[in-house]
């Protein structure tokens, strides 16, 4: 039996142990080193070549993020972090996933969490996710300590309504998109790349827990020239904006009035596994014929959203895009969607925001912007 090499890292012996004898009752994995900060795990990583790394985020002499991009830029590897439940853990995370990490998970009780066992299902199904993900190369590696939470996601206030250049509701066109593993970053490949003025709506569900929606929001806001937010219930959907379902909420899009949509949250039983799901979604949008629909499935583990983007397909929807597996991190529910034939375009992560700009008419032409929004990191 081929035995999959982890490296753990984490400043708490305790939990180094801990993370240890849990990866071990799998036995297609072998831990074959612990680090103690960042700095040893970029050391051992180039040294000892692990298949998979679970890094903890905050460390003292090299903090995780900082490992990370090291990591990224010298021998990309794929790396799991694991998160305490701190408003400040989420925003790492978030970077965190935005720097490359395929994945994270949430310690059930902080930093030192003694119930980890909770979530040793999660943490092996992760770790087999991983050993298939896609990594790249990256390209900046910051000085030691630079890497801090940005605290404008602790205050950054939403962009007021008028800001997005578009006018409140008024729409004809509606974007809706689906994803979960590696979606965080790619996410910041489409949304900062759509200008102020995009005459749609985006609704978005990306499979996260809750506290990680709002700091994904508060980050991908900062990002943008569109506003983005987490949904609230009651939420009226306007041009210009993207909502993002809050973790452990279904959303769905409504209508109030004979012209207006706004957010429905539901805490029914989950879907393929997921709350919020995509199916869920996009089968809100099925007898929304009036409005002319474009839907998008992005990387991600599992087939949620693939099944109701076919009915939508088949009910008329204007667009239907699956991300190619060139770019996708796990080629898992873009693969469902045109296995089944639900997608009528199969497009490289870095032709969607092309794509999503085409496909509403804009009429301004198309330039891809700086930073993170320009391709695949």
């Amino acid at each position: 039996m081929i035995r999959y090499k982890v490296l753990v890292v984490d400043d708490s012996a305790f939990m180094r142990k801990l993370i240890t004898e849990l990866i071990s009752e799998d036995p297609e994995f072998e831990v074959i080193a612990t680090a103690k900060n960042g700095k040893e795990a970029v050391d051992l990583t180039e040294r000892l070549r692990p298949d998979v790394i679970t890094m903890d985020v905050e460390m003292p002499v090299m903090n995780g993020i900082e490992a990370l991009q090291a990591i990224m830029a010298k021998c990309p590897t794929p790396v799991i972090m694991l998160s305490s439940l701190t408003a400040s853990g989420s925003e790492y995370t978030i970077l965190a996933l935005e720097y490359g990490a395929v994945d994270f998970l949430q310690k059930p009780s902080g930093s030192i969490s003694v119930d980890l066992y909770k979530v040793k299902e999660a943490l092996l199904s992760k770790l087999h996710i991983a050993l298939n993900a896609k990594v790249r190369k990256g390209t900046r590696i910051p000085p030691v300590g630079a890497i801090k939470p940005n605290a404008a996601l602790q205050t950054a206030q939403q962009k007021p309504v008028g800001d997005h250049g578009g006018t409140a509701g008024g729409f004809r066109h509606l974007v809706a998109i689906g994803t979960s593993t590696g979606g965080p970053k790619a996410l910041q490949n489409v949304l900062p790349a759509l200008p102020k003025d995009y005459p749609a709506p985006i609704l978005i569900v990306q499979h996260m827990p809750p506290n990680f929606t709002r700091s994904l929001a508060q980050r991908l806001n900062l990002l943008s020239n569109i506003r983005v937010l987490e949904a609230e219930q009651g939420m009226p959907v306007e041009r210009g904006t993207a909502y993002i379902a809050p973790g452990d909420w279904h959303m769905r899009l409504t209508r109030k009035g004979a012209s207006s949509y706004v957010i429905q949250l539901t805490k029914e039983d989950p879907r393929n596994g997921h709350r919020p799901s995509v199916d869920v979604l996009f089968e809100s949008l099925e007898e929304m014929k009036e409005l002319t629909r474009h839907l998008v499935i992005l990387t991600g583990m599992g087939g949620d959203g693939a099944r109701a983007m076919k009915r939508l397909r088949a009910a008329g929807a204007a667009t239907t895009i699956a991300e190619s597996e060139e770019t996708c991190v796990v080629y898992g529910m873009p693969k469902v969607a045109v296995e089944l034939q639900a997608a009528m375009h199969v497009l490289p992560l870095y032709d969607i925001p092309r794509k999503l700009i085409e496909c509403v008419g804009y009429d301004r032409t198309y330039s891809s912007p700086g930073g993170v929004g320009n391709g695949v990191q």
